[in-house]
């Protein structure tokens, strides 16, 4: 479990200066002993504060000191394994401002601030990870057991990430060795028969380096939650388990890299993951579009090439070159029994997808006082969709973007960041529709300053758009949607001001107010219409101008020797300004997550965690219902403990949902109910 602590911290930069700056860290207390330090990045801590496993290169927040609460935090490999968050999508629901749903596609979905994945992209190691296709990531299939860290910025987010970081960027850091030798092994049993495997392994030998990491994740079912009901008219899920909620996923990831000096690193990564899925049926009260749906395979693989080349004293040069392909298909079935074809018109769906580019990025320190980036994006996205009864669906889109960042040392205790990027996308290529193309421009400018050891602002603000998708502007989504190519881009203006102090003793307080004004909004509806073989379609629109505004608040307090205890309380509200009567769905209002950890023993450690939402408005698109439909609140209690058999063997074991309490993030998805788990890791 973890708790934010106020710690000054001392690093040298790039440039070789010293900087010095107290920061906020989350600490993870565990297995009784010394805590282990992540930071919950402020704006600027340099490459050099990152987690020593991280991979440099991959870092790409480039600000040179600690500041704001708002800015990127990081999730790191600790934190990782002792909360046991295996996929990417659960360890992103605990970050503040953060939250998780599940679809219809049984996909993991987070939302930052009431932006989706669409409108805040995924990376790895800097490199685009998003769906060429729709822009949606399966963040349930990713695994975190390769991972160093996993990075959220949020609407004041870098520019030099490139195009279409409209509500913030997630950058998943993978690790990079520092031992000559190094290795650990993870087993792990649970409900669902759950069953799962890690290794990894690194090697530093001379200016060479290298690593590596195969994991396995197998989840055959879930529980279902103490009152649940299917309320379909011909129920399917009348057991104790979830039907067709199996999931497999496997991953190998491999790295080779060379430092021929102290300021120069060129490395070359890949990463190959497969997975199969089931589609769990929908349990709600609608009668339309019931799924019978499988994945026989969901893959993705990623070949990048990293380089860090300093020119002289002042100026460095990185590069980005990358090559990723996604590959699934679905299969319909007509019923529960999974065995006669369903939807033969448009099944079995097949994506081939890829997509390649390169960025070059330019970095100078020859002024004092200033650090100058300047960067080039370029990458090209391809989509092939393959159903049984149609030629092949084409797609193709190029983007491309310039983006400059200064970041100005104005004195000792402040800091400011100013920025600009224009960008273009054009649609080379579009099946039974004209191409088009559309262009952007962002700008941000950033301030902290550090008033006393114990107070620190910070404040920002930032203008930042996003194109929509391949699927946004063309996909009738089987037949259910009517396509609409004259979407526009969507704009959005962050403002964020915010403060963090230490009001007492062994307690730290971070305020953080925001508001983003979005012009544009694509957002999915329901219209009327009897082109989709109903009285009703699914739409993409620009919903017009929104806002998302609210409240981020953390209150934490450490007592030595015994334990600690935090809170994170996140209020949010979004306003369709342009139309009321259409709302804007799939978050919660409230927010608090808290936790207590007791220190038993010298090498046991017990952790209570309470998660608790309000109610979220949903999409409904039931016949003669209502669009939407309102979701209950629910509260979510889990406790773990820790136990240190030796140096080199830990064990862990723990209940998620210990009320065993029914509740849905989207209508008709049951989650979870009470689900226990055990692993044991092996540092060899």
């Amino acid at each position: 479990m973890y708790t934010l602590v106020y710690i000054e911290i001392v690093f040298i930069n790039h440039s070789g200066v010293i900087m010095r700056r107290s920061a906020r860290f989350l600490a993870i207390f565990s297995l009784g002993i010394s805590p282990m330090v992540i930071a919950t990045e402020e704006p600027g801590e340099s490459q050099a504060g990152a987690a020593e496993n991280a991979f440099i290169l991959g870092i790409m927040d480039v600000r040179a000191r600690a500041g704001g609460a708002g800015s990127e935090s990081v999730i790191t490999q600790d934190t990782l394994s002792k909360l046991n968050l295996e996929t990417v999508g659960v360890a992103l629901a605990t970050e503040e401002g953060v939250s998780l749903s599940r679809n219809a596609r049984n996909e993991d979905i987070i939302s930052i601030r009431g932006f989706d994945s669409r409108q805040v992209p995924v990376y790895l190691d800097g490199v685009p990870l998003y769906i060429p296709y729709d822009g949606y990531v399966d963040f349930g299939r990713f695994t975190t057991y390769d991972l160093a860290q996993i990075r959220v910025g949020k609407g004041n987010a870098s520019l030099l990430y490139g195009p279409n970081t409209l509500g913030g960027a997630i950058n998943l850091v993978s690790r990079q060795p520092q031992e000559a030798f190094e290795s650990d092994l993870r087993l792990g049993a649970g409900s669902g028969d759950r069953s799962m495997a890690a290794w990894n392994l690194g090697a530093r030998q001379g200016d060479w380096y290298a690593q590596a990491g195969l994991s396995y994740l197998d989840v055959n079912s879930f529980p279902l939650a103490d009152g649940f009901v299917d309320r379909k008219n011909n129920p399917t899920d009348t057991g104790n388990d979830r039907e067709n909620a199996y999931s497999n996923d496997w991953k190998l990831s491999a790295k080779i890299g060379y430092t021929p000096n102290r300021t120069d690193e060129y490395a070359l990564g890949y990463s190959r993951q497969e997975g199969e899925k089931g589609n769990p049926v929908y349990t709600g009260e609608s009668q339309q579009g019931i799924r019978y749906w499988q994945w026989p395979y969901w893959n993705k693989d990623s070949l990048y090439f990293l380089s860090n080349t300093a020119l002289d004293a002042n100026n460095r040069l990185q590069v980005r070159l990358f090559h990723d392909t996604y590959e699934n298909r679905i299969n319909a079935f007509a019923d529960d029994t999974y065995t006669r074809p369903g939807q033969r018109n448009f099944f079995p769906s097949v994506y081939d997808d890829k997509n390649v580019g390169a960025s070059v990025e330019w970095i100078n320190q020859s002024f004092s006082g200033h650090e100058i980036h300047l960067a080039l994006h370029h990458k090209v996205d391809r989509h092939k969709e393959i159903a049984s009864t149609s030629p092949a669906a084409r797609y193709r889109d190029v983007t491309q973007s310039v983006a400059i960042e200064d970041i100005i040392d104005i004195d000792a205790a402040s800091q400011l960041r100013i920025g600009g990027s224009y960008e273009s996308r054009e649609g080379r290529e579009v099946h039974e529709w004209e191409t088009g193309s559309a262009d952007a421009g962002n700008a941000m400018i950033e301030y902290q300053r550090n008033l006393s050891p114990q107070l620190d602002i910070f404040t920002s603000l930032a203008h930042k758009t996003r194109f929509p998708t391949i699927k946004d502007r063309y996909s009738a989504r089987l037949g259910r949607a009517l396509p609409n190519p004259d979407l526009r881009p969507e704009t959005a203006l962050h403002a964020e001001i915010g403060v963090q102090t230490s009001p007492w003793q062994g307690a730290n307080l971070t305020v953080a107010l925001f508001q983003s004004r979005i012009d544009d909004l694509i957002q999915n509806n329901v219209v009327i219409s009897d082109q989709c073989g109903g009285q009703f379609c699914d739409q993409a629109q620009n919903v017009g101008e929104a806002r998302h505004q609210g409240v981020e608040l953390s209150v934490n307090q450490r007592w030595s020797g015994l334990g600690s205890a935090s809170l994170a309380y996140t209020y949010l509200d979004r306003d369709n300004l342009q139309d009321s009567s259409i709302p804007l769905t799939g978050t919660p209002e409230h927010r608090l997550f808290a936790d207590s950890r007791w220190f038993v023993t010298p090498a046991f450690t017990l952790a209570v965690t309470l998660e608790i939402e309000s109610g979220r408005l949903v999409p409904f698109a039931g016949s003669g219902q209502s669009q939407v439909v309102d979701l209950s609140g629910f509260s979510n209690w889990g406790f773990n403990g820790t136990w240190r058999v030796s140096q080199g063997i830990n064990l862990q074991a723990g209940i998620d949902n210990v009320a065993d309490n029914a509740y849905e993030l989207s209508d008709g998805i049951p989650m979870p109910g009470r689900r226990w788990y055990s692993n044991v890791t092996f540092n060899l």
